[in-house]
């Protein structure tokens, strides 16, 4: 058995458990992932960080799993609650503003954003650039635009985003031969130029309250079709992602909060 300290986060609802392991001496098998981010016999999360140490030009590094264990490429929200852990929790000087992140995708920056105390607000995230399929896929009589934030999503557009046949349709799309990494699966209602409403399932997870590379897959889907200018708030159920695309390169900064929910320790 192993007591393992940990604290959990959220950043627009989208939870996790952060474990610190700068040291290196923390190993969890799937299983192990699976029961603590089980929502009645652990803690509870729709996905697991651990925290590793750095490397130039990094300042730290993380392994990111989702709630079935699996391993995943990257994680928008997931990598504000790392900026809110890393500034409540003294790892980084206090007039830091930039912290670099090495995902399994590459380094990805974090523009810290404090309060007038000095605490973590919010953070702007460069998650790279997106990497837009021209043409559409037709699933299930569906049409997606498939885009890829490092990690693989397929957009489609609805007129009603509330009434969205998520939990049928989502779970076809996620496993479908055409991702065999599997999707993340965005729906998407377009309000105006500047604004959308989004509802995605995740691999790996289910329907969350929010999902950060989800909200810059859309508005890059959206962005391409002409639907959306580019910058645009994506409204969420946990919440709203400010999201600005540069037109040229397909480079995505995304704007949202994160905090620190509490601490604790469990044994496995």
């Amino acid at each position: 058995m192993k007591e393992i300290d940990f604290t959990k986060t959220e950043g627009l609802g989208n939870d996790f458990i952060i474990i610190d392991d700068r040291s290196r001496r923390i190993s969890l098998t799937p299983a192990e992932v699976r029961r603590l981010c089980d929502r009645h016999f652990g803690i509870g999360a729709d996905g697991l960080i651990l925290l590793g140490p750095g490397a130039p030009p990094a300042d730290l590094s993380w392994d990111f799993f989702n709630a079935d264990g699996s391993v995943a490429e990257m994680c928008g929200n997931g990598i504000r609650c790392i900026g809110a852990y890393v500034v409540e929790r003294g790892l980084c000087a206090p007039d830091q503003e930039v912290l670099v992140i090495l995902t399994a995708v590459g380094a990805r920056s974090i523009r810290i954003l404090r309060d007038r105390e000095g605490h973590f607000e919010a953070a702007a995230v460069s998650m790279g650039n997106a990497e837009l399929r021209p043409e559409a896929l037709s699933i299930e009589g569906t049409q997606f635009t498939c885009v890829s934030m490092g990690n693989p999503h397929a957009v489609t557009f609805v007129d009603d985003v509330s009434s969205a046949p998520l939990a049928t349709l989502g779970p076809l799309i996620e496993t479908d031969a055409a991702f065999p990494q599997g999707a993340n699966v965005g729906f998407c209602e377009v309000g105006d130029r500047a604004s959308l409403k989004l509802r995605v399932w995740e691999r790996g997870v289910g329907e969350t309250l929010a999902c950060g590379t989800g909200a810059c897959a859309a508005a890059v889907a959206a962005h391409a079709r002409g639907l959306c200018g580019p910058s645009v708030t994506v409204q969420l159920p946990g919440g709203a992602l400010d999201i600005s695309i540069e037109a040229a390169t397909l480079a995505v900064t995304m704007t949202g909060p994160a905090r620190i929910v509490y601490e604790g320790s469990i044994t496995l």
